[in-house]
């Protein structure tokens, strides 16, 4: 029988000896001869060995055997991995109540007397090896051969892992073994071995109550030195088999092995196969979980992303919403907000709309989205800022409603997400978990409405993976501690009352507390960038002083702002095959703003009101004259001036170098940005003059021959002139020397320009 294991091919070995035995043409002397002869029989007899190991291993049953009363999401996590690794697992007290007591403190004795109980079934199975471990906190991450190969090499008979706490009777550590290395106390959320001996060592172990300590009951056992000896008890010091994360975060590492994830610990550089999140580490395991046990690699991203998925067009009816929009604080670009929300492809008529309006400062808007809208939703219901009610009580009181109505979702959208995904509402269903949350970010920015990790105090930390999940390097459904703003909340957590989600939790605030009150019930809270499904708008002290306050938004929430604002065809400029609009020699054309833009620019100006009055005796400057004066309103008047040297820099800086090529300077300086205004009654023309600049920007705000007729900019130079502005396109042009320019009259209307004397 030719073996390969041994990496030595039998029949070559044996053909190579006959070749050369003594008396053939290249014979080996005698002692040669005689010594490969025993080699060859030697290496027989090792491919014999290698082959009745394998047949005893493949004749051996593995068994895993844990306890769990209810089918949490951890418990569901921990029976997936036995069933991606193929081991059979037989699970004790479902449905049952939970009799070991409060788990917060020593106790689950119950544990014991259920194996116990189990293992007597199998007391007679000397090839049936057994492993026990908790199953809430705990994964498998590896199958049968490769657990029974780590098994057989730490030559015990029964095997249990181990921690660096001793625990629950700390007074026990002084009668363990010392080390010097490896971790030293045992620890009983997984041992392993043979069906036989595990009952024996239950029984040995005498009699336990249901709320005594189950690892106090199995450290009793270690300790006694004759039982430690009859059943070869050894505790797994470094990891190879067992993981129990408490106090090791910083030891363990995610690592992938081709496209493979797998955890290994750094001290000892061993690959555990079973992940335990003893005590508080239990976040840190389901950040591995993310990836571990088959759920993600790096060629395929998320394999339990398709798990239990639901299909819309199979269900028999369109699952009835709760929708519920909170307002807490004033907000920027509400306007976008409220078209997305009436963008969601689902039928409004099974949607039962929750608003509540904190701010009165979108009383109007909220008002008319309802009186707009009233006849699409099912209901709408509205609490206003006049109520005056706590923001973790009116929240409650979303979920109160879902309860009512008997709703299948509750649908949690706060005033600062932004469902850019129509069909997000859609897809969040069919992934069926109890809790899901679109990843949204500040554009530019790190900050999300997930948190991958928790402080030990309970605040934000960092995971291992955030910085990929929120760049969207990794693409998944990521298991997380802590959601906000937008996600989806199944009702049959809601309909339960021992599960239904709460905003009150300690003195945490309404986001904190929900996610601190979900995770209590080992309900997992998941966050999905599978698909781009939206973004987040920046609300914390957002001024509303203004007319038109998104304006102001240009650095905090750019990313809006330029949709808002900016010319769809503003990037075309910077091409490098742009061609470009001259329409005069050096005088260049670029689309720059929308007619919002201008229209709300122009409102802001005049909403001030203050225009100067044209004289040259102008107090807004230091020395108090202007030369060549214009009615106009400079911006640092209306508060706008660091907002519009931003724009200089961000917006006009890279274009002007793209046409005037070898000169750089950053940021632009300008003293004088302001917008103009032109009347026959008022001032209708500007005479002939140079600016005071080495170049100069002019901005349309209004559209020649509906607004205003007449006006241009006539460059007496070479004679030629722009009159057929475009509203919200700049032109560019030097400042000094070259472009002696003036005003053309306005003869009807009112024309509005922008004007900037760059690097003066």
């Amino acid at each position: 029988h030719e073996q390969k294991s041994s990496g030595v091919n039998i029949n070559t070995l044996q053909s190579l000896v006959c070749q050369n035995r003594p008396g053939s043409k290249q014979g080996w002397s005698g002692a040669q001869f005689l010594l490969s002869v025993r080699m060859l029989f030697f290496l027989i007899g090792l491919e014999v060995v290698l082959i009745c190991v394998e047949v005893v291993r493949a004749e051996r049953n593995l068994l895993v055997i844990s306890v769990a009363t209810e089918e949490t999401d951890g418990y569901k996590r921990f029976q997936r991995s036995c069933q991606v690794h193929s081991l059979p697992l037989r699970t004790l007290g479902m449905g049952q109540v939970w009799q070991g007591g409060d788990m917060n403190y020593p106790g689950g004795g119950w544990k014991v007397n259920l194996l116990k109980e189990e293992m007597k079934k199998l007391k007679d199975k000397k090839d049936t090896l057994v492993m026990f471990t908790d199953s809430y906190d705990v994964i498998i991450a590896a199958g049968k051969d490769a657990i029974l190969d780590q098994y057989d090499k730490m030559a015990a008979s029964i095997l249990f892992g181990a921690e660096n706490f001793c625990w629950p009777d700390v007074g026990l550590k002084t009668k363990y073994p010392e080390l010097k290395t490896g971790m030293r106390f045992l620890n009983s959320g997984g041992f392993i071995g043979p069906a036989n001996l595990l009952y024996q060592m239950l029984v040995d172990g005498g009699e336990i109550k249901n709320t005594d300590d189950d690892q106090l009951f199995y450290t009793k056992i270690y300790l006694d030195n004759e039982l430690k000896s009859k059943y070869k008890i050894k505790l797994d010091h470094k990891a190879e088999l067992f993981q129990n994360l408490n106090g090791e975060q910083e030891n363990i590492e995610l690592r992938f092995a081709g496209n493979e994830p797998f955890v290994q610990n750094l001290v000892y550089n061993s690959m555990p196969k079973v992940i335990h999140g003893n005590g508080p580490s239990k976040l840190f395991l389901s950040t591995l979980g993310n990836y571990i046990a088959e759920s993600w690699n790096l060629e395929d991203g998320c394999l339990e992303c398709w798990d239990n998925r639901l299909e819309m067009e199979n269900l028999v009816e369109v699952p009835k919403v709760v929708m519920a929009i909170f307002i807490e604080k004033p907000t920027p670009f509400m306007e976008e907000f409220w078209q997305k929300i009436d963008n969601l492809v689902y039928d409004k008529s099974s949607i039962d709309l929750f608003i509540h309006n904190g701010v009165e400062f979108h009383k109007t808007e909220v008002s008319n989205f309802v009186n707009d809208n009233t006849e699409k939703y099912h209901t709408i219901e509205v609490i206003g800022h006049e109520v005056n009610e706590k923001e973790w009580h009116v929240r409650n009181l979303a979920v109160q409603k879902c309860v009512d109505i008997k709703c299948d979702f509750l649908f949690v959208i706060d005033s600062d997400a932004h469902l850019d995904n129509a069909h997000a509402l859609k897809l969040f269903i069919e992934q069926n978990r109890a809790v899901v949350a679109p990843m949204l970010i500040r554009p530019y920015t790190a900050w999300s409405n997930f948190w991958g990790g928790l402080s030990s105090d309970g605040y934000y930390a960092r995971s291992f993976d955030y910085m990929e999940i929120v760049n969207n390097n990794r693409r998944g459904l990521w298991n997380v501690p802590f959601i906000s703003s937008c996600y989806l909340i199944s009702g049959t957590i809601i309909h339960n009352p021992s599960t239904r989600p709460s905003y009150v939790h300690k003195l945490l605030d309404p986001d904190m507390a929900l996610s601190a009150n979900i995770r209590s019930k080992d309900i997992f809270l998941h966050v999905t960038n599978r698909l781009n499904f939206g973004h987040l708008v920046n609300n914390e002290d957002f001024p509303t002083t203004h007319l038109h306050n998104e304006l102001w938004e240009i650095e905090r929430n750019r990313y809006d702002w330029e949709l808002r604002y900016l010319h769809a065809n503003y990037s075309s400029n910077l091409a490098t095959d742009a061609k470009l609009d001259m329409p005069c020699p050096d005088v260049y054309w670029f689309p720059m703003f929308t007619e919002k833009f201008a229209d709300e620019f122009v409102a802001e100006a005049e909403h001030y009101g203050k225009w100067s009055d044209g004289s040259s005796e102008d107090k807004r400057l230091d020395g108090g004259y202007e030369a060549v004066p214009t009615r106009d309103i400079h911006m640092n008047q209306i508060g706008f001036d660091e907002e519009w040297l931003y724009l200089l820099d961000f917006y006009v800086r890279p274009l002007q170098e793209s046409v005037f090529v070898g000169y750089f300077h950053k940021p632009p300086r300008s003293l004088m940005n302001f917008m103009v205004r032109y009347k026959p009654d008022e001032q209708p023309f500007l005479k002939p003059h140079h600016d005071s600049s080495t170049y100069t920007i002019n901005i349309a705000l209004n559209r020649v021959g509906v607004d205003y007729q007449g006006g241009g900019c006539r460059f007496l130079r070479y004679d030629c002139q722009v009159t057929e502005t475009k509203i919200g396109w700049m032109f560019m042009h030097p400042g000094r020397l070259t472009h002696y320019h003036e005003g053309l009259y306005v003869t009807e209307g009112t024309r509005y320009i922008m004007i900037s004397f760059v690097d003066p």
